[in-house]
């Protein structure tokens, strides 16, 4: 028995509710609503983890935390996932696609005051875009639609698997000099923050 028309299966791509398809465009090119629905989506996803960054890096500059490097590198991982996003509007509005905006939501990291936990919440993040992103790769190939797919593993699944490499090593060196997930912060958070290479970028 096939399933009914309007119902999908379980996924965990972020779709745009309020999503206007772009069927009247002129400069659509085999651009599948379901595919264009799932850009839209992921695009807000970016933006969001974008926000989020932000708010982190933010953490990091407050007088009593002070730790310059963690909060710059928090800063420039905000600024690639911004870039990331317009990207993907970018790529969307080529193939001939509507961007849908939603609002932004509170960036939900108010507790996190130290190092350690704030990586961990990035290396999260990672791993939820890269899951969405190889869905999205898979609806594309699903829809007939190789361009799209090939797009999104090359322009941000591939970046995306470097930056939890890095991050994976940024959290074992956190561990190694002794950072913790108290909020008062000590010598190791110190010691990370004047002389990780990564975290001046």
């Amino acid at each position: 028995m096939a399933e009914p028309a309007g119902k999908r299966l379980k996924s965990s791509l972020p779709l745009c509710r309020a999503h206007r398809s772009s069927a009247g465009s002129r400069a659509r090119h085999n651009l599948q609503a379901a595919v264009e629905e799932a850009l839209c989506g992921v695009s807000s996803l970016l933006w969001d983890g974008a926000y989020r960054l932000q708010a982190l890096a933010s953490v990091f500059e407050r007088d009593d935390v002070a730790l310059p490097r963690v909060a710059s590198f928090f800063h420039q991982e905000a600024l690639k996932q911004q870039d990331e996003a317009e990207a993907m509007l970018g790529y969307l509005a080529e193939r001939g696609g509507n961007y849908c905006g939603k609002d932004v939501h509170k960036p939900c990291c108010e507790a996190v005051r130290a190092v350690l936990p704030a990586l961990e919440l990035l290396l999260l993040q990672l791993k939820e875009e890269v899951g969405v992103l190889v869905e999205l790769s898979q609806l594309a190939r699903e829809h007939g639609d190789p361009h799209a797919a090939s797009v999104v593993k090359s322009h941000f699944l591939t970046p995306r698997m470097e930056r939890m490499k890095l991050l994976g090593d940024l959290l074992t060196s956190a561990r190694r000099v002794g950072c913790t997930n108290d909020q008062a912060g000590g010598f190791g958070e110190y010691i990370l923050n004047e002389l990780q290479e990564e975290l001046s970028g």
